[in-house]
């Protein structure tokens, strides 16, 4: 059994928002170090518990009790997918792009940042195409980003 097999993958309730908020911001720190977020911890905490767990296709991973994993979907976009630092590497975000694929069977995109050099070579591992870059005019933190693409 895979470390990504101890896991439990499932959609996120109301009462997970706070855990799915608290990997995202780990996860967000760890990976991204130089992004500047233009949101305030809590500001990122409400926006999880008032709009993404209760409007969007939310999925979460648990592991011993804690959040470990979340991804987004909404209407064919894969607009988030973190994982607590510990946990990269271990399978988990592979369950997570299959699930995905599964849920989105007509195909998916998704925004990165540029600076995420490990985020496009995962993606690219599992198919997706980077069909356009942008100097980041259309984010919040005006990073540079690339839009990826995958159709089955």
């Amino acid at each position: 059994m895979s470390a990504a097999d101890e896991a439990v993958v499932r959609r996120a309730l109301e009462g997970d928002a706070a855990g799915v908020a608290d990997v995202w911001l780990r996860s967000f720190s760890a990976a991204l170090p130089t992004v500047v977020r233009p949101r305030s911890d809590d500001e990122v905490r409400a926006y999880f518990r008032d709009v993404v767990v209760p409007e969007r296709e939310t999925w979460l991973a648990q592991a011993d009790g804690r959040v470990v994993g979340v991804m987004v979907l909404d209407e064919g976009v894969l607009s988030q997918l973190y994982l607590d630092p510990r946990w990269r590497g271990r399978g988990l975000g592979d369950r997570f792009v299959a699930l995905a694929k599964e849920r989105s069977p007509r195909g998916l995109t998704l925004w990165t940042f540029e600076v995420n050099k490990p985020a496009h070579r995962f993606y690219e591992r599992h198919g997706f195409v980077a069909v356009e870059h942008t100097d980041g005019s259309g984010n919040e933190e005006r990073e540079p980003d690339v839009r990826y693409v995958w159709r089955p």
